[in-house]
């Protein structure tokens, strides 16, 4: 029984660690195709903010990224994290404990 245990407790930490540079990986992927060009009515250029993943103008007001390419990672990062993949964790780890304890308590012979 504690063999499978330690068998789930690592696929959920390799699952968390998998999450983890999944969400990093596309953070920094999302920064690096950021191309917020020149701004249309004064033609200064953009400035993207890698923390709100936003492109800002000289004065300060915030447009989308002008890219698809980072408003693509930004999304994908999104559905891998706590809103998305990352967000059923809970589910499947309860989920498979039950199960386990449910299998082992049918799994006993009666006398």
């Amino acid at each position: 029984m504690f063999n499978i245990l330690t068998a789930l407790a690592m696929g959920i930490v390799i699952f968390a660690i998998t999450v983890g540079v999944g969400v990093t990986v596309l953070g920094k992927f999302s920064v690096a195709v950021a191309d917020c060009g020149v701004g249309n009515a004064t033609g200064e250029t953009l400035t993207y903010n890698a923390t709100d993943k936003y492109c800002y103008n000289a004065t300060g007001i915030k447009l989308n990224p002008g890219s698809d390419a980072a408003q693509t990672t930004t999304s994908l990062e999104g559905d891998m994290g706590t809103s998305g993949l990352a967000g059923w964790t809970g589910a499947i780890v309860a989920l498979a404990v039950g199960l386990l304890f449910i299998g082992a308590l049918m799994g006993r012979r009666q006398s």
